[in-house]
C-alpha cells in the first residue's frame, strides 16, 4: 500500500524563498530618456511661447480693467418692476456678464499663461530630492541657492517683458475682489431702529390685508400680520425692505400661563400678544407654533422661544428674546400698534446696545 492518500497522486512541493539573485531581477529602471520640447531646440518657437504668455498676461489684465468699466461705468439704477421699461435690467444684466468675463479673463490669463511658460520655456529636467538629516544653516543655504535657480530657470531676468506683465497681471486680478467690498458698505445700522408699526395703525393679515379684531383671536390661534399702512407702498418704493422688518406674529395665550413684567403689563389684550417674526439669530422668519408648550420654533436653526415668557430663548443659538409689539384695540374692537418696536428686530449688530437705549428713550418721551 502506497503512502500516497486514497485517490490523489503524490505532489511535491516546493518552497520559494528569495535570494539576491531573484532581487536582481527587479531593478529601478530609471527615468525615461529625455526628449527635448521644440521650444529647447528651436529658438523661434521659444520666442512664439514667450509671445503666448505674454498675451496670455494682458489678457489677465485687460479682464481686470473690464470688470471696473463694468462695475464703475455702467449704472444699473431704476425701477427693476416696470414692466415697461425693460432698462434697468438690461442693464444689470449686461453688467452681470461683464463683471463674470472680466474675473474670468483675469484669472485664466494668469493660470494658463504660468502653466504655459513652465511647460514650454522653464527647464523641464526633473530632479530627486534626496533624505538628509535637519541642518538649519545648511537648509536655508539651500533654499537660497533653490530660489535663485527658479529665478534664474525662469528666464525672469531674460524677459523683461514677460516678467513685467506678469508682475501686472498679479496685480490688478486680486484688486477685483477687493473692489466687491465696496458693496458692504458704508450702511445707515439707523434704518433698523424703526419699522412701520406706529401709534393706531392697524393689524392686518398677510396677505389679504384685512383687519383683526380682539374676538376673531382664539386661544391658540396664530396670525401673521403687518401694519396696514404697508399696503399703500409700491415695490419700488421698498415694499419688500419694510415687510422684511414688520412682519409679527399674532397669537392668543391663557393670561394665567403667561409670564408679563410689569413693563410690559399692558402690552398684550387679555392674552393676546405681538412678537417679530425675524428671528434674533440670523433673521429667518419664525412661523412655527406649538400650542401646547407656547413655543415659536425658528425651521431652520431651531431657536426656540417661550411665547409664554415674552419669547426669551429657551433652546439654539439666538442670542436674545423676540421684539414684543405694544398692542391695544381701537373704538371698533380692531387691534391696533400702540407703538413702534421698543428695540431693533431682527439679529444682533455693533451698534444694537446703542440703539436699544435710544429707542426706549424715544419711546419713554412719545408717552409722555
Amino acid at each position: 500500500m502506497g503512502n500516497h492518500r486514497d485517490g490523489q497522486d503524490a505532489q511535491s512541493v516546493t518552497v520559494v524563498t528569495s535570494s539576491e539573485d531573484s532581487k536582481e531581477q527587479f531593478q529601478n529602471p530609471g527615468l525615461p530618456p529625455h526628449r527635448p520640447r521644440l521650444t529647447d531646440v528651436d529658438s523661434k518657437r521659444a520666442k512664439g511661447a514667450e509671445r503666448q504668455v505674454i498675451l496670455l498676461f494682458v489678457l489677465s489684465m485687460l479682464g481686470s480693467l473690464l470688470f471696473w468699466v463694468a462695475y464703475f461705468g455702467i449704472s444699473v439704477e431704476g425701477n427693476f418692476f416696470d414692466v415697461n421699461n425693460t432698462e434697468p435690467t438690461s442693464k444689470l444684466q449686461l453688467q452681470n456678464l461683464l463683471l463674470g468675463l472680466g474675473i474670468a479673463f483675469a484669472m485664466f490669463g494668469i493660470g494658463i499663461g504660468v502653466v504655459h511658460w513652465a511647460r514650454t520655456l522653464m527647464p523641464d529636467h526633473e530632479l530627486v530630492e534626496e533624505r538628509h538629516d535637519l541642518r538649519p544653516e545648511e537648509d536655508r543655504a539651500e533654499a537660497e541657492e533653490i530660489i535663485e535657480t527658479i529665478i534664474d530657470e525662469s528666464g525672469i531676468k531674460r524677459r523683461p517683458l514677460l516678467r513685467n506683465t506678469l508682475i501686472g497681471s498679479v496685480i490688478l486680478a486680486p484688486l477685483t475682489f477687493i473692489t466687491f467690498l465696496r458693496d458692504l458698505g458704508p450702511n445707515d445700522p439707523a434704518v433698523l431702529k424703526h419699522t412701520m408699526w406706529d401709534q393706531g395703525v392697524r393689524l392686518v393679515r398677510d396677505p389679504s390685508g384685512t383687519p383683526i379684531k380682539a374676538s376673531d383671536v382664539t386661544i391658540g390661534s396664530a396670525y401673521h400680520v403687518l401694519p396696514e399702512t404697508i399696503t399703500s407702498l409700491s415695490h419700488e418704493n421698498g415694499y419688500l425692505e419694510e415687510k422684511a422688518k414688520a412682519v409679527v406674529l399674532l397669537m392668543r395665550l391663557d393670561p394665567n400661563e403667561m409670564k408679563i413684567s410689569e413693563e410690559r403689563k399692558n402690552w398684550h389684550v387679555d392674552g393676546i400678544v405681538a412678537y417679530s417674526k425675524v428671528c434674533t439669530h440670523v433673521g429667518c422668519p419664525i412661523a412655527l407654533y406649538e400650542q401646547r408648550t407656547h413655543h415659536l420654533l425658528c425651521p431652520c436653526h431651531q431657536s426656540t422661544f417661550d411665547a409664554a415668557d415674552e419669547c426669551k430663548v429657551v433652546f439654539g443659538p439666538a442670542g436674545h428674546a423676540l421684539p414684543q409689539l405694544p398692542i391695544t384695540v381701537d373704538d371698533n374692537g380692531y387691534l391696533v400698534a400702540q407703538s413702534d418696536f421698543h428695540e431693533p428686530v431682527g439679529p444682533a449688530y455693533w451698534e444694537r446696545g446703542q440703539h436699544v437705549e435710544e429707542m426706549r428713550a424715544e419711546r419713554e418721551k412719545e408717552a409722555k
